[in-house]
């Protein structure tokens, strides 16, 4: 039976293609949705791959995935650096996170050089574009094989 990894991401994310791509690109959330759906199949994961602006549902969504999921994925966007509560809540889920961002964060405002997220993920991946999700389901077929 394929693993099931949950791709979360954050707010602002469903405005890639449009939103400053001198910065993440020209590429849509629906492109990188592909990318991850063609790189899942390949490894054998089935991938959930959803998109909120609201906190309150990227949260539930990772407490359900304790029972629905083998691992997340997570690109929390501006969530990131904020959000102590997802933090928490990435924590209780007890199951391997990867937290990808599309900019290299530490190339950009100071603010963006911390994040929550990263003290619930095994690894981080930032600054590969769109790759990074490749890059994540690659490590992440790893960490539930």
């Amino acid at each position: 039976m394929a693993k099931t990894v949950l791709i979360l991401n954050g707010p602002n994310l469903n405005m890639l293609g449009l939103r400053q791509p001198e910065i993440y690109g020209r590429e849509t959330l629906a492109d990188v949705e592909q990318l991850c759906q063609a790189r899942g199949k390949a490894l054998g994961l089935e991938v959930d791959f959803r998109q909120s602006n609201a906190e309150g549902e990227l949260i539930t969504w990772v407490q359900e995935a304790r029972a629905k999921a083998d691992g997340l994925i997570v690109n929390a966007g501006g969530y990131s650096h904020t959000s102590v509560a997802l933090m928490d809540a990435l924590l209780a889920c007890d199951k391997p996170v990867i937290e990808v961002h599309i900019s290299n964060i530490f190339r950009r405002d100071q603010f963006r050089h911390h994040s929550y997220v990263s003290l619930a993920a095994r690894g981080v991946i930032c600054g590969l574009g769109p790759k990074g999700y490749a890059l994540a389901l690659e490590a992440m077929a790893d960490l539930v094989g």
